[in-house]
């Protein structure tokens, strides 16, 4: 074992030697890494948590699926900053295609655009549920009458504000072709989410005891453990920032690997404390009736909540054109490049053109996925599969092919290629269960 440790020290050493494309702008240091992986992580799966713990049987047992997790989550930042190191590649789908060859690297681009379209599906949804709270909060202060005995017309139904939302707001702020909004706003994500930490803690010591379910801390059985794996999705959506990690890691000051995992194991601890707090606290105030949006368990007209629903949706609003922008520049890129091949010429009106009608289809899309599946839970296991992809299969790939060819003893090298073989098998597992369920969902079987 001490001279395995040994090899692996003088890996992290030789990886961080490698010449790497450099990338413009100033370095990032270890707190605006952090700062910068956190903004990546927190986000919209917070909002799952407590439901998340509901359905692993209870505390216990949520945060050690938790901690099992999280070991495989700093490892694959560790591994893609590594494989960023000796391929010299700035970006995720660089990195892949370099180490693990054109084809998989191509399978790393379609997983990259669906899961951004995944992504922004479950952002529209959750803010289909806002504007439900919000116009039943409207309607409350207005009449003075509890929402529920609000007429229904079809201009005071959510979906239909969701609608003039997309065609309004969102369809003009996406369509142009850099993202300059998101210097401004990108603080807003860990805002809403440190925000929506404290008033849920908060409302857990405020709230009448009577309105307090007193759960257990854990269940056991069988059926408990099986539902414990389902959750597992949810925590991948969580604390998925590793799309971005690569980029992250380019940008750095210090790129020694072992600063890099330095700065992986603080961001998915802080993770960890935040994500743990909100479904501890979640959990224990609304127990197995918490929903699956923890948002929509409270009170329409609870003025901590409405302040978090606000924010929610304003960061929503604004990072859902950022999301459009990178999956969009991955479909139009090749589709011009391609048009170019074939003799045709990329002017600048027939890149508006095709810029414009994909982000038309792109909104029309999600906007209709997001009416027809209301429940943010189906959205996630679907995401959370496709994460997979991303924390675990593409990391133990770049780990096994890196182990083809990188200068490492036997025993480093049998060891990290099994390490990586035992992360793209769990990888595969949690997509294959997470995508069964989301299909069983979808048909209603569960």
């Amino acid at each position: 074992m001490e001279e395995l440790a040994r090899e692996s020290i003088s890996l992290l050493a030789s990886a961080s030697a490698k010449p790497r494309v450099e990338v413009a702008g100033p370095r990032l240091g270890s707190m605006g890494a952090i700062f910068i992986m956190l903004k990546s992580a927190l986000g919209a799966g917070l909002l799952n948590f407590p439901w998340a713990f509901a359905r692993a049987g209870g505390i216990h047992s949520a945060i050690t699926v938790e901690l099992v997790s999280l070991v495989f989550l700093v490892s694959g930042l560790i591994i893609l900053g590594y494989a960023s190191s000796i391929s010299g590649q700035c970006t995720y789908q660089a990195v892949v295609k370099e180490v693990c060859g054109p084809s998989i690297g191509q399978l790393c681009e379609i997983c990259f655009v669906f899961n951004l379209f995944m992504i922004s599906v479950a952002f529209l949804v959750i803010v289909d549920d806002q504007l439900e709270k919000l116009c039943g909060s409207l309607y409350e202060l207005v009449t003075g009458l509890p929402d529920s005995e609000m007429p229904y017309h079809f201009y005071t139904d959510q979906r239909f504000a969701l609608v003039l939302l997309c065609a309004f707001l969102i369809l003009p702020i996406s369509t142009p072709k850099e993202i300059s909004i998101q210097k401004y706003i990108s603080v807003l994500g860990t805002l809403a989410a440190t925000y929506l930490t404290t008033a849920i803690i908060i409302k857990y010591y405020t709230m009448h005891s009577v309105l307090l379910h007193i759960t257990p801390l854990y269940s056991s059985g069988i059926s408990s453990w099986a539902s414990t794996f389902s959750v597992i999705p949810t925590i991948c959506f969580g604390f998925q920032c590793h799309e971005a990690s690569i980029a992250i890691y380019s940008s750095m000051e210090n790129q020694r690997l072992s600063h890099w995992a330095f700065i992986s194991v603080v961001t998915m601890i802080i993770c960890l404390i935040i994500y743990s707090l909100t479904g501890v606290y979640g959990y224990l105030t609304f127990g197995k009736d918490v929903k699956p949006d923890i948002l929509m368990s409270y009170m329409g007209e609870d003025i901590l909540m409405v302040v978090a629903r606000l924010l929610f949706g304003v960061s929503i609003i604004t990072i859902y054109p950022i999301i459009l922008l990178l999956g969009r520049s991955v479909i139009q890129d090749p589709l011009l490049s391609w048009w170019w091949r074939c003799g045709g010429v990329v002017t600048v009106e027939l890149e508006s053109r095709s810029r414009y009608t994909l982000t038309f289809l792109w909104i029309t899309a999600t906007l209709l996925i997001a009416l027809f599946v209301p429940d943010i839970s189906k959205v996630i296991s679907v995401i959370g599969g496709i994460s997979a992809f991303f924390i675990f299969i593409f990391p133990g790939l770049c780990l096994m092919f890196a182990m083809q060819s990188e200068p490492v003893s036997c025993k480093t090298r049998v060891f990290l290629t099994v390490w990586g073989v035992v992360t793209l098998l769990c990888g595969a597992f949690i997509f294959g269960q997470s995508t069964t369920i989301a299909v069983m969902q979808l048909l209603g079987k569960i």
